[in-house]
């Protein structure tokens, strides 16, 4: 027998602005869906939710929850107002015997229930928000970016208890690797359709490319079509015009139904552009230590970061990750040890506050009040990577129409401000990127590109991520910061830093019952393996690096073995012969390097 739906979407039509968000739209969610919501930023998820959760009312059809089934929505903005600390918010619609779970969410969720309402952050509040869903264990569970504000640790904790509930969820993230450990169906917006696969994320990105290959073969179809029957038309209609207006009016029919297809929404034009090259070494930092009162921020802490370094910051909200990186690039001052820079750099931060954007300013006024990129007696012109261009014709580069040119700042979604952020950041030639928490907001369209284009960067990285799957595709090296000052530098990502810390922790687990009976006996000396802990860790990671390179250098050899690329493309062929003398060069440093230091190693 069939079961009845925690939620059923029958007939809904919703249009904002002139414009459809969703027209005749039905679906349903069973008892114990997980549900994957995916889609383009700006297509209408959180509309969705919203329309789901009772908050949107659509212009027409409806939306039926049975009698007695509970739906939990997680607001992105909660209104707290009424309520004096967090904790009383979230346990404002909890019986007493319910009142622990709270208590155990805000653990996992890391933040504090008796902070005062006035004084809590924007995550603070929204983590609140969490865990009263959360604790409230309603039949449906409406999830729209739960990650955000986030850090790994509690990432990890809501992927626990997502993965042991017995209640239905939908979910919005950007997170991959979250949505492909949660989730067992897929609801994909595009375009105003509403499409359901039962199959998790995972199978997602290999659906979307066949329905979009299939899609684009038909109108392949229909464009023929409408090519043959318009040459008929041309040719033979004033000799049957009375036996063929059926035709006639099928070829209107078809040039009407290609009118309305609306076109997919592109990748935006996204581009990295090194400037000059920076010295080999672009931070060498000794001995630094820092504290804010009584906590410590790191101590002892050494780090190089050479040139084409892909360098992440992971660790705890609050761990001092942001003020680390502040320290390095020269801003603070630590309380011991030196920061040196290296020569000729050109930074380019991206800010995970989005301070750098004024909220009230219009997009137009973003870009064209930016020093960076202003052009000189224009009001409409940008400078981007050295040549001028239109403010809209930019804009549109990245997503954006020409109506929001005008719209204030703080009209944007959060994948938009991210968006403009980076068009503001990648106008600029640089050769050292800064990325405080880019991920956030952006759709996996978005990332993949944006993945993409630092893989290609010639310059350096230094990120702060709590997406594992991003820190798996991009770092090279990870600065894992665990609290009480503790920096410790692993080779690789995120997936090889767990791997090589519990590497490291199995030994000391199988030592605890030996050192147990030899209580009595002095401890013994380790033998020094004749290397500083920095030399330790750049000897880990050198033969990654010495395979990166030789794989870049590979890569481009064959490029530059097309034939007439030198006629045909001079500038490219230029930029990849003084790129190939470059790798070759770190190449054989980095040999050396690991010679020199496997050597002192076994000496010692």
């Amino acid at each position: 027998m069939a079961t009845i739906p925690l939620l059923q979407l029958t007939d809904i039509s919703l249009t904002f602005g002139g414009n459809p968000v969703f027209d005749a739209l039905s679906l349903n969610v069973q008892q114990g869906d997980r549900v994957a919501l995916v889609g383009r930023n700006g297509s209408g998820k959180s509309t969705l939710m919203k329309v789901m959760a009772g908050l949107v009312e659509a212009d027409r059809g409806e939306v039926i929850v049975p009698t007695g089934v509970s739906v939990g929505y997680m607001q992105q903005e909660p209104d707290l107002s009424g309520f004096k600390t967090l904790g009383e918010f979230a346990t404002s619609e909890l019986d007493a015997s319910e009142m622990y779970r709270v208590e155990r969410a805000s653990e996992g969720l890391k933040f504090d229930p008796d902070r005062l309402i006035e004084t809590a952050s924007g995550g603070e509040r929204r983590r609140a928000a969490l865990a009263k869903l959360m604790a409230e264990e309603p039949e449906l569970m409406l999830l729209d970016e739960p990650t955000n504000h986030l850090d790994i640790e509690a990432i990890q904790w809501l992927e626990d208890e997502l993965k042991s509930t017995r209640r239905a969820f939908v979910l919005i993230s950007h997170d991959r690797r979250f949505l492909t450990e949660l989730t067992r169906a897929t609801l994909w917006i595009d375009r105003g359709q509403v499409r359901r696969q039962e199959q998790g994320f995972a199978a997602f990105e290999a659906w979307r490319d066949k329905a979009w290959e299939e899609e684009d073969i038909q109108r392949h179809k229909l464009d023929r079509k409408i090519k043959a029957e318009a040459r008929w038309a041309v040719e033979g209609i004033s000799a049957r015009r009375k036996r063929n207006q059926g035709r006639v009016r099928r070829l209107q029919d078809m040039r009407a139904e290609r009118g309305a297809q609306i076109k997919r929404q592109g990748q935006a034009a996204m581009e990295l552009s090194s400037g000059p090259k920076s010295g080999r070494k672009v931070v060498d930092a000794k001995g630094i230590s820092h504290a804010f009162g009584d906590k410590a921020i790191v101590r002892g802490f050494d780090l190089t970061i050479q040139r084409g370094d892909r360098v992440a910051f992971v660790g705890p909200n609050g761990v001092g990750k942001t003020t680390l990186i502040r320290i390095l690039m020269g801003e603070i001052t630590p309380d011991e040890g030196t920061v040196t820079l290296g020569t000729n750099l050109l930074p380019a931060i991206f800010d995970q506050t989005r301070a750098q954007l004024d909220p009230d300013a219009t997009l137009w006024d973003s870009l064209t009040n930016d020093p960076g990129m202003r052009v000189s007696g224009s009001s409409d012109q940008v400078m981007v990577r050295g040549t001028p261009k239109h403010v809209v014709g930019y804009l549109k580069e990245f997503l954006f129409d020409e109506r929001q040119a005008r719209a204030p700042v703080r009209s944007l979604s959060g994948g938009e401000k991210a968006r403009l952020l980076l068009a503001r950041i990648m106008a600029k030639e640089s050769n050292l990127l800064v990325l405080d928490e880019p991920t956030n907001d952006l759709d996996v369209e978005t990332l993949d590109l944006l993945q993409e284009l630092l893989d290609d960067y010639d310059g350096t990285v230094i990120l702060i991520s709590h997406d594992r799957d991003f820190l798996d595709r991009v770092a090279t090296t990870t600065v894992a910061m665990e609290g009480r000052g503790q920096a410790t530098v692993y080779a690789g990502g995120w997936s090889d830093y767990q791997t090589q810390k519990r590497a490291d922790a199995a030994p000391k687990e199988a030592a605890k019952p030996k050192a147990a009976k030899a209580e009595a006996k002095p401890a013994e000396k380790p033998a020094s393996s004749g290397l500083s802990f920095t030399e330790k860790h750049r000897l880990e990671a050198l033969p990654g690096e010495i395979d990166r390179l030789t794989a870049e250098i590979a890569k481009l050899e064959e490029f530059l073995a097309a034939p007439d690329l030198f006629h045909k493309e001079p500038l490219k062929f230029k930029k990849a012969t003084d790129a190939l003398v470059e790798r070759q060069d770190a190449l054989a440093k980095a040999e050396e390097d690991w010679l020199d230091l496997a050597e002192r190693a076994e000496e010692g």
